[in-house]
C-alpha cells in the first residue's frame, strides 16, 4: 500500500521540479553559450559588463569589403531613429575574427565610425573559435593567390541581440532592413 502512495507522490514531486527548474537551467545554459572574454583597446570586457544594456553583437573584419560595413551602418541607421536616451542603454560590439590584421586601436576606430556606441574587440584565434561556435556562427580564412591582400575571410553575418539582461532575443542576418533592426531594438530599449 505504502508503494501505491509513494510512486505518484515521487511523480508529483519531479514533475514539479522539472516544470520549476526549467526556465532555471535554460537560463544557465542560455548564459554559457552566450558569454564571452574580448580584448578592446580600453581593456577586457565581457557580456556582463553590459548588464542593463541591449547588446548587438556581430563577427566580421575591417577589411571585409561590403557586408560588414553593410551590416554595421544597417545597425547605425536603425540607431539614429532612437532619442540619447534610449541609446545610452545599447552597445554595439563588432568582433573582429581576423585578430592577424586587426589591431585593437584600428578596431576602436572602425567601430566608432559607424556609432559612438559601438565597440570594437577581437581575441586569440582559440577564443575565437570557440566563441564563434556556440554562437552558431562560421568564420575561415580564405588564401588569395596574387593579390595584395593576401587573404580574405568568408564569415556568417548576423547580429545577435541581448536584452537589457544578458538574455539572447534573436539574430538578425545582414539582408535586414535597418526598419526591422528598429523593431526589435524598439521593442528592447
Amino acid at each position: 500500500m505504502r508503494n501505491i502512495i509513494a510512486i505518484p507522490m515521487v511523480l508529483a514531486i519531479s514533475i514539479a521540479i522539472i516544470f520549476f527548474l526549467e526556465p532555471l537551467i535554460d537560463d544557465l545554459k542560455n548564459e554559457k553559450n552566450y558569454s564571452f572574454v574580448l580584448d578592446t583597446a580600453d581593456g577586457e570586457i565581457t557580456k556582463d559588463d553590459f548588464k542593463g544594456k541591449v547588446i548587438a553583437l556581430y563577427f566580421g573584419y575591417t577589411f571585409c569589403p561590403d557586408v560588414c560595413p553593410t551590416s554595421l551602418s544597417s545597425l547605425s541607421q536603425a540607431l539614429n531613429s532612437f532619442d540619447n536616451s534610449k541609446i545610452d542603454n545599447f552597445i554595439g560590439i563588432f568582433v573582429s575574427v581576423d585578430p592577424q590584421r586587426d589591431t585593437l586601436l584600428h578596431l576602436k576606430e572602425y567601430a566608432k565610425y559607424f556609432n559612438k556606441n559601438f565597440i570594437g574587440a577581437t581575441s586569440t584565434k582559440e577564443n575565437l573559435d570557440d566563441i564563434v561556435k556556440r554562437y552558431g556562427s562560421h568564420y575561415e580564412i580564405v588564401n588569395l593567390k596574387n593579390s595584395a591582400m593576401d587573404y580574405s575571410v568568408a564569415h556568417t553575418s548576423y547580429i545577435y541581440i541581448f536584452d537589457q539582461s544578458g538574455k539572447f532575443i534573436t539574430k538578425i542576418d545582414h539582408f535586414s532592413n535597418p526598419e526591422k533592426i528598429k523593431d526589435i531594438l524598439q521593442s528592447l530599449l
